[in-house]
């Protein structure tokens, strides 16, 4: 396979010396349980994937971007009993990204998207207080799961290691997808208090009261057919946005 200049870990200082990007690309994920049957690596793994073929249409487009290596621990304050979990606090958050954009900004490029793919990161106000201390930086986060409808794809409702996570690993690693016999059913507890459901007022789920397999969504109907269809909707969709983002002026994005 040939190196991918867009990827910066593939690419190397004789092309980078004279190069010039205009958007930089950081996957975050996570290192936790995925039901019985996924690894714990499902967040790093679809951050990956999904983050260079996105990246792969934009440059495509003409647009200049770089991917830069995945984050591969988020935040996992609700699954602190369940065995390496690992956890980043948003504080330590704060203080990488800080890291990554001084670099960037330093070097003149001006836009960062963080490329989620873990429901228990929340960038925002770490984008908040970044955009102060960093004025002339662009950055924005994106939630790759949240770019299109589910159920246009997928029969079965969730959000962790449920029908959606299981056939795009079943896609991109099925080797790494234990056999059907080993998954969980992904059935999991709500709030008593129906309040929680509306979505107005918010605690975090303490994941082993919640779910027995660590799942929340049922997988059963999970094929790799499913997760090919998804993955090419949402990278097309995303790697667009991407280019769309290159060839905008940070300067004047409204209308």
């Amino acid at each position: 396979m040939s190196i991918r200049p867009y990827i910066l870990a593939e690419t190397n200082w004789k092309h980078l010396k004279d190069e010039k990007f205009d958007l930089a690309i950081l996957p975050w994920g996570a290192t936790e349980a995925h039901n019985y049957h996924l690894p714990y690596a499902t967040d790093i793994i679809e951050a990956d994937a999904l983050a260079v073929e996105s990246a792969r249409i934009a440059w495509g487009k003409g647009a200049k971007v770089i991917v830069l290596p995945t984050i591969p621990f988020g935040v996992n304050t609700g699954q602190s009993d369940i065995y390496l979990d690992i956890n980043l606090n948003p504080t330590t958050q704060l203080a990488i990204l800080s890291d990554v954009v001084t670099t960037l900004d330093r070097h003149g490029i001006k836009k960062l998207m963080i490329f989620n793919s873990h429901g228990g990161n929340n960038f925002k106000p770490l984008v908040r207080e970044l955009g102060l201390k960093f004025p002339e930086m662009f950055i924005c986060f994106s939630n790759w799961f949240q770019s299109l409808n589910k159920s246009e794809f997928f029969d079965e409702e969730g959000d962790h290691a449920d029908e959606m996570e299981t056939s795009i690993l079943l896609y991109l690693k099925p080797d790494l997808v234990l056999s059907k016999d080993s998954w969980g059913k992904g059935a999991s507890k709500k709030y008593k208090i129906k309040d929680f459901s509306e979505g107005w007022v918010w605690a975090e789920r303490k994941w082993s009261q919640i779910s027995e397999d660590t799942g929340v969504g049922n997988p059963e109907f999970s094929t790799a057919e499913k997760g090919e269809k998804y993955f090419k909707a949402v990278t097309k969709k995303i790697g667009n946005f991407m280019a769309d983002l290159c060839k905008s002026d940070i300067t004047d994005l409204y209308e």
